[in-house]
């Protein structure tokens, strides 16, 4: 037996194994195997087809840190393989193809991000390439002919489309068995994913046992809510807090999250005991604690997380200045605009504070755009003289001649 772990005490199981938990499969297993001393190897996939971290990926990953600082090993796959042959989305359409050279450097930037958050020291990468590289037509079939479609059928979201008379690709039902072959390929002992991956998971525990292999546990971790308190933290959705974004930006972020997610915030992304956790919620549920304070407590955990103290300092600093005493930046980025003016709607754009003219306008519409310190609420405004546009928690100062 591989001893490179610690047998874990009843303690650190239940601090493992409880918070920032939605389901394990088996607990009893699991519970068995942390007790054993064996060094457990722990698997994390990723798909490079995008580059960025964000806290919703943060809930698992802190999963994986606690794990580590008990003695095992992550195992990290870099998906490279099935990012260049396009991966479908879980709808009708398929990701675009990426190249060799566009994978390795989403790769790069993911583990510079990765690697913030997990022991280095501690992580083994392993390349998809590797093994299915040398993938024939021949293995493909071997390794369909082990699951029938009943049992890819019963997944949610293929069930769903089925039902609804909406088109699965063949290629979509692949991707579950690919995944399910990376276990078996690293002999993992806990594959780690968000609970709307429980179905790709038990898929590898699945194919492991007919490969003469002990199933690896399923370690599912719950959806962190994203910025607009209703759907899951996506890039896609705009509702994110990246990682590696600049702290003042991150601080900012966080502070405009709604009351009741701060202690989902406090559990899943933060470090604080569970015991100072109950004070915390009692104190919201009892309308002791000020919302604000609280949310300033957790911005100023997660960017110490992710920088330092006294970066998280610094940008509460530039929080309280900027933004309760309504000040304007220092320094921020000037935009030289024609003699006669800019719509506003073409200044969000061109200075990427908006993704297209309807995005502008959507914003100006919400009241999120103003001038000078007055909100702007026409869309088809015109910036006719020298000032300063505020959206959100971002400045620009728009400067035109002889104005």
């Amino acid at each position: 037996m591989d001893t490179g772990g610690e047998t874990t005490n009843s303690r650190d199981i239940s601090r493992l194994l409880k918070r920032g938990v939605v389901e394990i499969i088996i607990k009893e297993e699991m519970i068995e195997l942390l007790r054993s001393g064996k060094q457990l190897r722990l698997k994390e996939g990723f798909d490079p087809s995008f580059p960025d971290i964000h806290l919703g990926h943060m809930v698992a990953l802190k999963k994986l840190r606690q794990f580590q600082d008990l003695g095992h090993k992550v195992i990290l796959i870099v998906g490279d393989w099935t990012a260049q042959i396009g991966d479908p989305s879980g709808v009708s359409i398929t990701r675009p193809m990426l190249s060799k050279e566009e994978v390795q450097a989403n790769a790069k930037t993911y583990m510079e991000q990765f690697f913030k958050v997990v022991d280095r020291a501690r992580t083994e990468v392993r390349w998809q390439s590797e093994w299915f590289g040398e993938f024939t037509l021949a293995d493909v079939i071997q390794l369909t002919s082990k699951f029938t479609i009943a049992q890819l059928m019963a997944r949610e979201d293929f069930s769903n489309r089925y039902n609804a008379g909406r088109p699965i690709a063949l290629t979509e039902f692949l991707y579950p068995l690919l995944q399910a072959y990376d276990s078996v390929v690293i002999q993992a002992d806990v594959e780690f994913g968000g609970i709307d991956q429980t179905f790709n998971l038990l898929m590898g525990r699945e194919l492991q046992s007919m490969m003469g292999q002990p199933p690896q546990q399923c370690f599912m971790t719950p959806l962190l809510v994203g910025t607009d308190g209703t759907q899951k933290m996506s890039k896609s959705l705009g509702n994110y807090i990246g990682i590696a974004e600049p702290p003042n930006e991150i601080y900012g972020k966080i502070m405009s999250i709604p009351d009741n997610l701060i202690m989902d915030y406090f559990e899943l992304v933060t470090d604080v005991p569970d015991e100072e956790l109950e004070k915390l919620r009692q104190a919201l549920n009892n309308k002791t604690a000020n919302p604000m304070v609280l949310k300033k407590r957790l911005a100023r955990e997660i960017v110490t997380q992710l920088y330092d103290q006294k970066v998280a300092s610094q940008a509460e600093e530039h929080f309280t200045k900027v933004f309760q005493g309504r000040e304007v930046p220092e320094e921020i980025p000037e935009f030289r605009a024609q003699p006669d003016g800019i719509s506003l709607r073409e200044l969000l754009v061109q200075t990427n504070l908006a993704g297209s003219l309807s995005e502008a306008k959507r914003l100006i519409s919400q009241g999120a755009v103003s001038i000078d310190g007055k909100k702007i609420s026409d869309n088809k405004a015109n910036i006719r003289n020298s000032g300063v546009v505020k959206m959100s928690r971002h400045f620009v100062k728009v400067i035109i001649p002889g104005a």
